[in-house]
């Protein structure tokens, strides 16, 4: 329960305090900021452009690749430019309509960014389960259901934050304490009963990164009892090489995810500063780092990537 002595009706515009408590601070954080957004701008883009242009890789696993790069392009687009705008020009106010439009489509990116990561270990759990089968059940037409119903999924669970977000009428203040406008953010700056907006806003974890983070497991569990029935070690290792750098993108992923999850369900208080650092962290590392670990551990992208750059001869 949230009350207020003093509120004020829902302001037309919010004010977006960045990283609040270090306000002396932005122009440096604008500096690794703007680094991670040109890393994940280049190194996606560069995905993009070798798959599509290399036939040899449009298969599944690099397609889905493609997706991923996608995706992370769009997340750090939608959020980056925003905080830069703070962080250098003091821009911090948005408009109602444009908070809305940033609460939808930013965890949208997210969501999608965990439903292709599960797309993903699928790939792997049929490549190295069911190979024989592997070009059948992972056909052109079954990455275009895959594709569609990981939007599906984000539009059905995303839609009612804005919504929601919408009928708050009274809030304490018009400050957001966020560089984005988040949905719980908002919830917790209003007036009134907000039990059912909390309850939402854990259902969106539970029924997407959680879903999936399950679903994950389960098929690396399969995959590892596979691969260790496997006699020749020569061959277990291949077959795990192939998981590595999957593995460590679902690392990177969802490790802010988890810490702040089990901070706030062993009771642990961040301060406020900190814990919006470390969501900043959900948005900004993984589209820098997914790009920089294929390439390195993927023998076909890193080759490619040489070629173009004229380090290579084929």
């Amino acid at each position: 329960m949230s009350s207020c002595n003093n509120s004020i009706p829902q302001p037309e515009v919010f004010l977006l305090a960045g990283i609040p408590g270090l306000e002396s601070y932005h122009s440096w954080f604008s500096l690794p900021f703007f680094l991670v957004f040109i890393i994940a701008l280049t190194g996606n883009i560069t995905i993009i452009f070798i798959i599509h242009t290399e036939k040899s890789l449009h298969e599944p696993m690099f397609l889905l690749l493609a997706m991923l790069s996608v995706v992370d392009l769009s997340l750090v687009s939608a959020t980056v430019p925003r905080m830069l705008g703070i962080f250098w020009l003091d821009a911090k106010e948005i408009r109602i309509d444009g908070c809305l439009t940033q609460m939808f489509f930013i965890p949208s990116f997210y969501v999608m960014e965990s439903g292709i990561l599960l797309a993903m270990a699928f790939d792997r759990f049929i490549a190295i389960c069911n190979p024989l089968r592997y070009t059948t059940i992972l056909a052109n037409n079954s990455l275009v259901k895959m594709g569609l119903a990981v939007i599906g999924r984000t539009i059905v669970v995303l839609t009612p934050a804005p919504i929601l977000a919408k009928r708050l009428t009274s809030f304490r203040t018009n400050i957001i304490p966020y560089s984005y406008c988040a949905y719980m953010a908002m919830v917790q700056i209003a007036c009134g009963d907000i039990s059912n907006y909390i309850v939402y806003g854990l259902m969106v974890i539970v029924t997407s990164i959680g879903i999936d983070l399950l679903f994950i497991s389960l098929s690396y569990g399969m995959i590892l009892r596979a691969v260790f029935r496997i006699p020749s070690w020569e061959a277990r290792h291949k077959a795990l090489s192939t998981c590595g750098s999957h593995l460590c993108v679902i690392a990177l992923f969802y490790s802010p995810v988890v810490f702040s999850f089990l901070a706030q369900t062993i009771g642990y208080q961040m301060p406020p500063h900190f814990q919006i650092i470390v969501d900043n962290l959900y948005f900004l590392v993984p589209p820098m780092i997914n790009p920089l670990i294929y390439g390195a551990r993927t023998k076909q992208i890193r080759e490619r990537v040489l070629q173009v750059l004229g380090c290579h001869s084929k």
